[in-house]
């Protein structure tokens, strides 16, 4: 049965969903003007819908939530205007307007006063603030929508199908800077206010509506194909711009190639705000961004702190067309949206900086992917959306990495031509309209011919992915799938998928397609190493048989990509959670990579050892840091402590991994001290030291350091002249090995002078110290009902992601209880996945913590 869902069935959802609205009104066109008043963090405002009725009606429902109502009064078709009751429904976030005889079918306008305040939840529209060089705080005014918090800002239909125009007028103090998607239209001005109006915006979704006010500075436009793009910033941080607008006017150019559509608006700003409880926001032309995520010193910054910026700039501008112009009907959907701009932020990340091999690096967040996916409670990529809670519950790494990885299974499969084809026909068909998943499988399967529907929807319905299981058998390799799962219950799961499979022998490659059962394919020659999943681009992971795993070795092993290397180690180690594979197995196969030189292959040697090094304590655990010494020792000695002319970003990278690695995981004196004296002299003179080991010193000077180091850091994060700098101060708090400064760094994340934006993420931190993890977890939960009050509402379940590392039992037992009794509605499938692999962890160290600490000897 396909799985298309028609209008039909999209208005019987509407009728039974208390949360959506009846289609039977539709609005066109909105003309909104807006008051905010910084001081009083309130605003007023009014609004016109122009809506057409598919038949009269005596009662409208639309949504509001947060908000007063002053007026509501519907001018209708025959000339006449009609008052309305109106209530609010705080439970469904709507407003039913009620008139005293109905409204004819036909055309409508909805007019309607309203009042509000600038919320301190970074939802809506919401209040940010920042201190100035003079120490008064000032405040902006700016917006979130995504996904239902339109309705927090004026009323409106707020669902994603119901595009509109939007014609919107700010009415600010003097002095103050005003934004929204649209360009300055004309500006007046009064005695004490300035009235802005901006150009009307194409037809879209509310969530992607937005506007801005404050004291903020702009830059001068820079015209890129005729499209003046600017970055928005608080005064004082101009000199931070300029990285942000190169990787903006690269990606506008390179969008409107790949996509063959130009920009769809007539400005880009890209605007850096103090608070944001997301990384960024796609607003047509008025995209919104973390200040760490925008705002970048190339000189200071890591290649990942730069490579962050970069890519989150381009997967915003991916959205302008995959997303704004072609939206998702409702927000299962979302998926698309998010999957194929993170597909999309790699893709040209890739061509603006090829040097920093983004494709590969890209497998650390295909893994974090793989990770979710291997557990009982994931879920399918697209699944059922009912009320505002589910909606916010998709943004997860299923619906960004794992959707991210599945299309890039399919380019490589189609080929990145085709790909390209079956993308502009999707854009050119669907241009300012509404989609469901599979219009995008049918218009790429258009253009290309290929099985794209049925293979695609193998993926997307159902959840997990499989192990591909290979065989030697003459001179066929023999394939097969299962589920992978880290619990016996995915070895019974009939799951198949329809498996896109590149096949590597004797110098060729072969492209199958795996479906259920074995899938025989001859060999180039049967004797020669064989590669399944060449190149990493499946979704899968691969288990050799041992013939064939023995010629993985030595100059072979050296002979294969980066990403295949990475997938030997990254699949080994997911052996081990499922109970395939020993911890110990697992550090043998590690002493094979003592020569690994490239950055990817050691970020997954890395982070498997420092899993491994949470199943063992005591005497063991110090022959364990022998053997991460052993390993990765001679590794940094061979780069040294001095970049070398000429050195790649990822060279500069690796050596940075490679000191934290040796430095703390290994317990290395000598590396310590080195760390530190690098620390003292970035302190004296920050130019004069690699920004990577800069980085890499701080979390070891933090990892070992005392008191005076804890004051030293706290001091940088209150002074720090960048936000990747104010970052990094801010979470080498949460490193310490003492007790009492991992508690001082709780209570701080808790005092209100770290921003409601970063301190979940500062506590996630102090839950994963391996020392003192417990007792933060404890200082959490003590305060879970503040946290829950002053924290973003979407960030509660990434503050106590983190548990799932707490691998004892009696941690277990009062991790499992206490959720027992407290839930994340928000983000109900992802506190049960967190919990689920805490459960995992906790069996995984009480079957590996004795025959680990034996094979260290």
């Amino acid at each position: 049965m396909s799985r298309r869902r028609s209008a039909a069935y999209a208005r019987c959802v509407a009728i039974d969903n208390p949360y959506r609205l009846s289609r039977n009104v539709v609005p066109s066109r909105y003309d909104l003007a807006l008051t905010p008043d910084l001081a009083s963090a309130s605003f007023d405002g009014m609004v016109s819908i122009s809506v057409t009725l598919s038949e009269s009606s005596d009662e409208i429902v639309l949504n509001a939530d947060e908000l007063e109502i002053h007026d509501a009064e519907i001018d209708v078709s025959d000339g006449s205007r009609l008052s309305c009751e109106y209530s609010l429904d705080p439970e469904t976030e709507r407003l039913t307007l009620r008139t005293t005889r109905p409204v004819p079918a036909g055309s409508a306008t909805i007019r309607l006063g309203f009042s509000g305040a600038l919320n301190d939840k970074l939802r809506g529209f919401y209040r940010s603030t920042f201190v100035d060089a003079d120490g008064v705080e000032q405040v902006i005014a700016t917006t979130q929508m995504q996904a239902t918090d339109c309705r927090r800002a004026f009323p409106c239909f707020d669902e994603p199908d119901f595009k509109a125009v939007f014609g919107i007028t700010l009415i600010v103090d003097h002095g103050l800077l005003a934004i929204s998607n649209g360009a300055e239209e004309s500006r007046s001005v009064t005695d004490d206010k300035v009235i802005v109006r901006f150009t009307d915006t194409m037809s879209m979704s509310t969530y992607l509506v937005a506007f801005v006010v404050g004291p903020l500075e702009a830059t001068e436009p820079i015209d890129v194909n005729g499209t003046p793009l600017r970055l928005v910033h608080i005064p004082g941080k101009g000199h931070l711009t300029a990285f942000g607008l190169d990787c903006g006017a690269f990606g506008l150019r390179f969008f409107e190639d790949f996509y063959g559509i130009p920009y769809p608006s007539d400005k880009c700003d890209l605007v850096a705000l103090p608070d944001f409880a997301a990384g960024a926001m796609e607003n047509l032309g008025c995209i919104t961004f973390r200040e760490n995520l925008l705002l970048v010193d190339p000189a200071s910054a890591t290649q990942v702190e730069k490579e962050t910026v970069a890519d989150v700039v381009l997967h915003e501008l991916a959205h302008m067309w995959f997303g704004d112009l072609v939206t998702m009907g409702w927000w299962n959907g979302i998926w698309l949206n998010e999957a194929f701009a993170t597909f999309m932020e790699v893709d040209a990340c890739e061509a603006y900086k090829p040097e920093w091999k983004r494709w590969t690096t890209f497998s650390l967040e295909r893994s974090v992917a793989f990770e979710t996916d291997s557990l009982a409670s994931t879920r399918p990529v697209e699944f059922e959306v009912r009320s505002p809670e589910d909606a916010d519950g998709m943004f997860d790494v299923l619906t960004y990495q794992k959707g991210g990885a599945l299309l890039r299974m399919l380019q490589q499969y189609l080929g990145e031509t085709q790909f390209r084809d079956g993308v502009r026909n999707y854009l050119h068909k669907h241009s300012y309209g509404n989609t469901e998943t599979g219009d995008l499988w049918d218009a790429i399967e258009e253009a290309t011919g290929e099985p794209v529907r049925r293979l695609m929807d193998s993926w997307i319905w159902q959840p997990g992915y499989p192990l591909v299981t290979a065989a030697i058998d003459g001179d066929d390799l023999v394939l097969r799938q299962q589920r992978f799962g880290f619990t016996d219950e995915a070895a019974s799961d009939p799951s198949v998928w329809m498996v896109p499979v590149h096949v590597r022998n004797a110098g060729n490659q072969h492209k199958v397609l795996l479906e259920g059962g074995d899938l025989r394919v001859t060999l180039d020659d049967p004797s020669a190493p064989v590669i399944v999943n060449a190149g990493g681009y499946g979704f899968v992971r691969v288990s050799y048989d041992d013939a064939l795993r023995a010629r993985l070795a030595g100059s072979t092993l050296a002979s294969l990509s980066t990403i295949e290397r990475y997938a030997l180690v990254d699949d080994a180690w997911a052996a081990v959670i499922a109970g395939r594979l020993s911890a110990g197995g697992f550090l043998d196969l590690a002493r094979g990579f003592g020569d690994e030189s490239d950055l990817q292959v050691w970020q997954a040697l890395a982070g498997a050892l420092r899993s491994c090094s949470r199943l063992v304590d005591g005497d063991a655990l110090e022959r364990f840091r022998a053997h991460v010494r052993a390993l990765a020792g001679p590794a940094l000695r061979r780069l040294g402590w001095t970049p070398m002319a000429g050195e790649s970003d990822l060279t500069s990278k690796l050596r940075g991994l490679l000191l934290g690695l040796v430095a703390v995981l290994g317990g290395d004196g000598e590396a310590q001290g080195e760390a530190r004296r690098l620390y003292e002299a970035a302190a004296a003179d920050s130019s004069s030291v690699d920004p990577e080991l800069v980085s890499a010193s701080t979390t070891v000077v933090a990892a070992t350091g005392d008191g005076d180091d804890y004051e030293h850091f706290l001091a940088g994060f209150r002074s720090a002249t960048t936000p990747q700098e104010q970052m990094r101060n801010l979470y080498a708090l949460a490193e310490f090995s003492d007790a009492a400064l991992v508690r001082r760094t709780c209570e701080f994340a808790l005092s209100g002078e770290v921003k409601t934006q970063n301190a979940p993420f500062l506590l996630n931190r102090c839950i994963a110290n391996r020392e003192h993890g417990a007792m933060a977890w404890g200082i959490v939960r003590q305060n879970w009902a503040m946290a829950n009050e002053k924290f973003p509402g979407n960030t509660i379940v990434r503050m106590v992601d983190a548990v799932k590392l707490l691998n004892r039992p009696e941690d277990e037992a009062d991790v499992q209880a206490f959720f027992g009794e407290h839930g994340i509605p928000q983000a109900v499938k992802t506190l049960e996945q967190i919990l689920e692999r805490q459960r995992i962890n906790v069996a995984l160290r009480s079957r590996e913590q004795e025959p680990l600490a034996a094979h260290l000897g």
